[in-house]
């Protein structure tokens, strides 16, 4: 088979399996045969295009009637992708990436091209719904999130990380024995464990999340909005979400972001507000629950950067420390919301 890929590496120096030729091949040969049982003729592989990082494989394959697929392998942590968008699309159907094929021992996916991002939409020079264009996509996650919240114990089953609050404490000391995380961490201690027995105890409970839900990982078009990539997602409180995404709307709207985060705050916790275990639930303590889970959604996104390739030659996985202490540190920042 042609194997003239071209390939994005990044400038990560890390492990992936695209450097095992014979890897190589057996994953380009799946992902070409999963195609044609779709119906669909791969262009030669020349014209094929990987991104390699050291989370996950990814690889555009146009095909010749126009269209494209996208190849992706998972490393073991986050072998879960496949079989947990499987999940979703029965418990909410229409609002995640649905997979064409999934090889669950091998953690292969061949998916579907998902249409325009809402990177693309908010890139434009005058994005329809201005600042607030996060508004409907928000809405729409966290309708998703809810329907998973009866689900825990399942997605558990599927390998995504329990990463509930009341096991966040335990959680951060071991991320600080692995890094060289500033000293003021281990003063806010105390107080971070105060913070998720606090939200441990609110009414929300667990669901699914993301945990790195930007613009760059939703489709949109027509009003529908697709959630996809959730190799870094978990079982947390459900408003950990919100970190990342007010982390990017914070930088992408500069000294308007505070207006802009309140009202997309307030839009995410529509789906939420008198809905918690029948039991109606004010504004005032929700938005408090937002500020908590990010105050301690650093640690949960921090434990995502443990899932990565394992070195070929020891089987050993090497998490990127500096990633780990960087967002170790944002637990002495106040929170974005």
């Amino acid at each position: 088979m042609d194997l003239e890929t071209q390939v994005d590496a990044g400038e990560d120096d890390a492990p992936t399996p695209w450097g095992n030729p014979r890897w190589r091949r057996e994953a380009m040969a799946w992902a070409r045969e999963a195609a044609a049982a779709r119906g669909l003729e791969p262009r030669p592989a020349r014209e094929w295009s990987a991104r390699l990082r050291p989370w996950s494989v990814v690889v555009r394959i146009p095909a010749t009637d126009g269209s494209t697929v996208w190849f992706k392998a998972n490393p073991p942590a986050s072998a879960f992708e496949g079989v947990l968008t499987g999940a979703l699309h029965s418990w909410a159907p229409g609002r995640v990436l649905v997979p064409l094929a999934v090889d669950t021992d091998r953690a292969w996916s061949l998916l579907p091209d998902g249409g325009p991002l809402l990177a693309e939409a908010l890139d434009r020079p005058r994005p329809e719904g201005g600042p607030h264009y996060w508004e409907a996509p928000l809405r729409s996650y966290a309708e998703l999130q809810r329907a998973t919240v009866a689900h825990t114990g399942e997605l558990t089953a599927l390998g995504v990380p329990d990463l509930r609050p009341a096991r966040l404490p335990e959680l951060l000391d071991e991320l600080i024995g692995r890094t060289d995380a500033p000293a003021g961490i281990r003063a806010v201690r105390p107080r971070f464990a105060d913070w998720c027995a606090e939200l441990a105890a609110s009414g929300n409970g667990a669901a699914l999340d993301h945990s790195d839900l930007h613009e760059g990982q939703v489709f949109t078009a027509g009003g529908r909005h697709v959630f996809f990539d959730w190799g870094d997602a978990a079982v947390a409180h459900p408003f950990t979400s919100l970190l990342v995404t007010a982390r990017v709307t914070r930088r992408r709207h500069g000294a308007d972001a505070p207006e802009v985060l309140a009202r997309l705050r307030d839009a995410y916790l529509e789906a939420w507000a008198g809905r918690t275990g029948g039991e109606g639930r004010e504004m005032p303590a929700l938005r408090r629950e937002v500020s908590l889970a990010c105050r301690v959604g650093p640690v949960v996104r921090a434990h995502s950067w443990g899932r990565v390739f394992p070195d070929p030659a020891t089987g050993a996985v090497r998490p990127p420390v500096e990633q780990l202490a960087r967002w170790l540190a944002e637990l002495l920042n106040e929170p974005p919301l």
